[in-house]
């Protein structure tokens, strides 16, 4: 299924919060991101209408099983992306900025091609 690419940016954004502190609230994501809080609150009803996210009555994010396999899938380009640019000698900050854009529209051919390069250097 294809989303938008913020939609990709904040299911990414959540799964990252949720690694380092074991849980996300949407204050979280507008401190993640410097967004506005009204911004994030229209994407996160937006998400949780698409069954993306839920939300419990105090405001914890969960990703469900179709926002958990997106955030995953983006997360893991990031990464590889990334890598694979700083390998190729762009610095660190500019390859990581890069990868964020990269990540959305490369294909999952292309994508799998540079994850073996990078993994057999």
């Amino acid at each position: 299924m294809k989303i938008q690419e913020s939609a990709e940016n904040y299911l990414e954004t959540i799964l990252i919060i949720r690694q380092r502190k074991g849980y996300v609230r949407s204050i979280d994501i507008v401190n993640e991101l410097d967004f506005t809080k009204p911004s994030v609150s229209v994407a996160m009803k937006n998400l949780r209408e698409n069954g993306y996210i839920s939300m419990d009555e105090k405001g914890y994010i969960t990703l469900l099983e179709k926002g958990e396999e997106i955030a995953q899938t983006m997360l893991e380009r990031h990464v590889m992306l990334t890598k694979w640019l700083i390998q190729l000698g762009v610095d660190e900050q500019t390859a990581a900025h890069d990868a964020c854009r990269i990540e959305h529209v490369i294909s999952k051919e292309s994508f799998e091609a540079i994850k073996k390069h990078v993994s057999a250097t």
